[in-house]
């Protein structure tokens, strides 16, 4: 029989790594507690099956023997359809017999192995989810701790990074205006000077926290695999006993030599014995555990907003009071841009080609490529070669 193939969980899942995350994993001890309770109640329910056939068989064979009893039958004829009767009887002992291992000696064991195992303790429900859980929390603790102080570098340098810019385009406005006094210009570029500054000394910042997160991060993913694997461990006793209970099981239930229900208790017995606790083991810990991919904290550069209003469509005619440049001036791209409409350039950071269109009110110059792509563009995306 073909291997059943894992099915892969939602890519969007949360890492392991993150803070908190190592729940699911505590929550595996109540889930398996939880799962002995169910094994018990469902076999039980079988023992009642297999109860209520046996006891159909005997009212079967009683019924129809004192009948056959009676009637003129002899011989080689008569013990065949008696012997219907006493094979019945034989299986209505053997499944009254399934029935009281089912759900008796079968049960018992489960219900004895579960409480020795699952112990309470005191206002915390299971001793193990609680030392699991508080050892995640203090391995998690001076990660979650760094993690908080690199959320408010980044936020701190993004923040100073859009108010350099902001200090750029007042600059850039200001040259351009010849009717600005030399002393407000002044003021406009020291502010510029100040807003770099801040920005530099934040992106520092932002670095060496940076620096701290990464170096301590192996310590943390040790400290938090040595817990992790404890608590492996701790499952990999409780699907082995599970998997000796189904196989318990199965022995009382595997009763027949008929060719077409051997087949049926030979696939239930493959499947038993395919349980594995290393795949089983793997398998969690490849979608719950260390093996799940994540996205390491690094460098977040800040990209500006395009500043442009929402274009309509354009009429095909120019409007006479726009300004065409007569072979255009050589522009270099800042930012990657990806053009919304139509009739917009997209292009890369560093890409250079010729602006032939000077902006409009709503912040959009004209712009060919080489090889011919010509479109609009935000004006403050590019910046001019000289």
């Amino acid at each position: 029989m073909a291997e059943p193939k894992e099915v892969p969980e939602d890519s969007s899942k949360v890492s392991f790594w993150l803070p908190g995350n190592y729940q699911r994993t505590v929550l595996r001890t109540q889930d398996s507690h939880q799962a002995c309770k169910d094994i018990v109640a469902c076999f039980q329910d079988r023992a009642r099956v297999e109860k209520q056939y046996a006891q159909q068989l005997s009212d079967w064979s009683s019924k129809w023997k004192t009948i056959i009893d009676s009637r003129p039958l002899y011989g080689s004829l008569l013990r065949a359809w008696q012997c219907f009767f006493s094979s019945a009887e034989r299986l209505s002992t053997l499944h009254s017999s399934i029935s009281q291992a089912l759900g008796s000696e079968e049960g018992e064991r489960i219900r004895l192995w579960q409480k020795e195992t699952f112990q309470k303790k005191m206002f915390y429900g299971f001793r193990e989810t609680y030392d699991f859980s508080m050892g995640f929390s203090r391995a998690q603790k001076p990660w979650v701790k760094k993690l908080k102080k690199l959320e408010k570098a980044r936020a701190a340098y993004h923040k100073t990074s859009q108010r350099e810019q902001t200090a750029v385009d007042r600059e850039n406005q200001a040259k351009g205006n010849p009717n600005l006094s030399e002393q407000k210009l002044n003021k406009i570029q020291q502010a510029k000077e100040k807003a770099s500054q801040d920005r530099d000394k934040a992106r520092s910042r932002y670095e060496k926290v940076l620096e701290d997160v990464t170096g301590y991060a192996p310590r943390y993913m040790e400290e938090m695999e040595a817990v992790f694997d404890q608590s492996q461990e701790a499952e990999r006793k409780r699907i082995s006993f599970i998997k000796q209970a189904f196989l318990s099981i199965h022995r009382h239930l595997d009763i027949t030599n008929n060719d077409s229900v051997k087949a049926v208790y030979s696939e239930l017995h493959h499947t038993i014995m395919s349980i594995s606790e290393q795949d089983d083991l793997r398998w969690w810990k490849n979608n719950h555990g260390p093996g799940m991919p994540t996205d390491w904290p690094k460098i977040e550069e800040w990209v500006p907003p395009v500043k442009k209003q929402k274009r309509g469509k354009r009429p095909k005619q120019e409007a006479p009071d726009r300004s065409v440049m007569i072979g255009g001036v050589k522009v270099k791209a800042l930012y990657d841009y990806k053009g919304e409409e139509e009739d917009e350039l997209s292009f890369k950071a560093g890409e250079e080609f010729l602006k032939i269109e000077e902006e409009d009110d709503q912040g959009w110059c004209r712009g060919v490529k080489e090889g011919g792509a010509e479109g609009f563009y935000p004006a403050n995306y590019v910046q001019l070669i000289q």
